[in-house]
């Protein structure tokens, strides 16, 4: 029930047909007893200044979640952001500091990054590939720098943003190895595919996978399928996976976390989410 005590979470994107935080948050948030709820807001980026400041001037508003295509923009309408923030060049969730700054910080690497460790994968010190420097990519590096990784090289078939993503990582993260240009997964502990191959049937593999070791683990962001035909691949050579939705169930945490509110497991919100579609637990 929604009355005059209710903390509002601004769900801020365009267009929001396909906005699945509402149905994952909400039921949890009525599990608990918390009085607060996440509402879809569609904004046009022309309008995006403007709502996000009218947004944080509501006196019951607890938060904001940020999601395309305003991740990038959201940086020069902050007061404070981490440097996984300034690593990724992005930023999905903003809240209001007591003094009334607003303050940001990037959870789509820290989700990859929990599933990873949950799975009991060791990342400090390991050597890691990311295939992919968009947004995704851009924020699971700067997670996985975070994590104590001794070594990132990163690939995009656009060479510049894989350069300038390695330039933000060596400019925070001195002493981790950094590299570009490449996306052979030997010697690698952990490959990630941080590209949209995947998502419709036929789509190329994003890397040589008979260069994969049994050892690697392998992760995967597309979310249409669990076992992608790049997971499929990887599983055949003997590795283990992590699938992309876990990413998105993972963070949540770390954003009920951000908010102040009471956290929970990944498990118990793929047990109460009310998708359209059907997860595995």
């Amino acid at each position: 029930m929604i009355n005059g005590h209710t903390e509002l979470i601004a769900h801020l994107g365009f267009p929001t047909h396909a906005f699945k935080a509402p149905m994952i948050y909400n039921p949890y948030f009525e599990s608990i007893g918390v009085n607060a709820v996440v509402v879809p807001m569609g904004c046009r980026p022309a309008d995006f200044e403007a709502v996000l400041r009218s947004v944080f001037a509501l006196s019951n508003i607890r938060g904001a979640l940020i999601t395309m295509p305003h991740k990038v923009s959201t940086l020069a309408l902050l007061d404070e952001v981490t440097p996984t923030v300034k690593v990724a060049g992005a930023c999905n969730a903003v809240k209001r500091l007591p003094d009334g700054r607003l303050a940001g910080d990037m959870f789509d690497g820290e989700g990859f990054v929990r599933g990873l460790l949950r799975k009991g994968l060791v990342l400090r010190g390991a050597r890691a590939l990311v295939v992919g420097a968009g947004g995704v990519g851009c924020a699971i590096a700067a997670s996985l720098a975070a994590a104590g990784v001794a070594g990132i090289t990163l690939f995009d078939l656009h060479a510049r943003a894989a350069q300038a993503l390695a330039a933000r990582l060596r400019t925070h993260y001195p002493a981790i190895a950094v590299s570009s240009g490449t996306r052979d997964p030997a010697g690698m502990d952990l490959v990630v595919n941080a590209t949209p191959l995947g998502m419709n049937p036929g789509d190329a593999l994003p890397l040589d996978m008979e260069r994969l070791d049994a050892r690697t683990f392998v992760g995967e962001v597309v979310m249409r399928t669990e076992m992608t035909a790049f997971l499929e691949a990887a599983q055949a050579r003997g590795c283990r996976v992590q699938v992309g939705s876990d990413m998105l169930f993972e963070q949540i945490p770390a954003y009920l976390e951000f908010f102040g509110f009471p956290t929970t497991t990944a498990q118990t919100l793929r047990a109460l989410a009310r998708l359209q579609y059907q997860e595995e637990a």
